[in-house]
């Protein structure tokens, strides 16, 4: 039974400040027994995606590279495994929106590439980030087979299906999202049910834990809106982090509940494999 703990934070002033924030944080999540650690959205830096900067690319580091060794080393000593969302360059003019997933003996077991990339108003990210061309991994990792998802991935069923099929038991969501000023007195409510209730959905149709991690604070003009949340393969958020404040959500996931699920509600059994092909076109209006 897997202990998570999602890492909730803030903006920091430098990379540096916030990568030896989060290994306090880490830190002290193993002393409480979690066993599997994640990040939020890109955790090294604020959200630079609100504008159009070609000097925002200086932000981005080589994967495997500084930050991770030290997180690997960390993992190694504290016997946990890490999930770090991070700023990738991959070569010249190639920079990717990636997860780094490190097993608690300290291996970098690999990576994920953000597949969907949005485009809107305070989020520009297509500007930043090359779409994902290496599918979606899954790991075996010491305390549980996972898949990572990023952000806007999180509105697609389709994704959270391959990692599933796979046999991914959990599926961890970094993310950043949060309300523009304009938006949150007429929508706020609405936007933020649609993003629970969606991830909710895919644990349900998946048989799966799904663990979203996001943002907490204020950072230019937009509101993330926290919430942090694990749900269970029920759809049952069974727990939720506050609205503003840093925290370390903490969740023991029983992973029996995933295969006692999966033999009641045999939804990969009862599949029409045959009738799907559809799912390949861009719209059949």
């Amino acid at each position: 039974m897997p202990r998570l703990a999602l890492l909730q934070s803030r903006a920091f002033s430098t990379a540096q400040e916030s990568l030896e924030h989060h290994l306090t944080l880490i830190r002290d999540a193993a002393h409480q027994g979690a066993q599997i650690i994640c990040t939020q959205e890109l955790f090294l830096t604020p959200y630079f995606c609100d504008v159009q900067d070609p000097a925002r690319f200086d932000l981005a580091e080589e994967i495997p590279g500084n930050t991770t060794e030290i997180l690997s080393s960390l993992a190694a000593e504290l016997k946990v495994v890490i999930i770090a969302s991070l700023f990738e360059k991959r070569g010249p003019g190639i920079y990717h929106n990636t997860s780094a997933v490190i097993d608690a003996d300290g291996t970098l077991l690999g990576i994920y590439r953000k597949h969907h990339i949005p485009q809107d108003p305070g989020f520009e990210e297509k500007f930043y980030f090359t779409p994902g061309d290496q599918g979606y991994p899954v790991w075996k990792t010491a305390y549980g087979t996972i898949g990572v998802l990023i952000c806007w991935d999180q509105w697609y069923p389709e994704a959270a299906r391959i990692i599933a099929m796979q046999g991914a038991e959990l599926i961890f969501y970094p993310t950043a999202i949060g309300w523009l000023p304009e938006e949150k007195k007429t929508l706020g409510k609405a936007q933020h049910h649609a993003w629970e209730t969606v991830q909710c959905g895919h644990a349900i149709a998946n048989g799966c834990y799904i663990a979203a991690v996001n943002r907490a604070g204020t950072e230019g003009r937009t509101e993330f809106w926290g919430q942090s949340f694990v749900a269970n393969p029920y759809g049952q958020v069974v727990n939720r982090a506050t609205v503003s404040n840093e925290e370390t959500l903490l969740v023991d996931c029983d992973l029996q509940e995933v295969e006692n699920f999966r033999r009641i509600w045999p939804f990969f059994r009862d599949r029409r494999i045959d009738s799907y092909q559809p799912l390949q076109s861009r719209w059949q209006g």
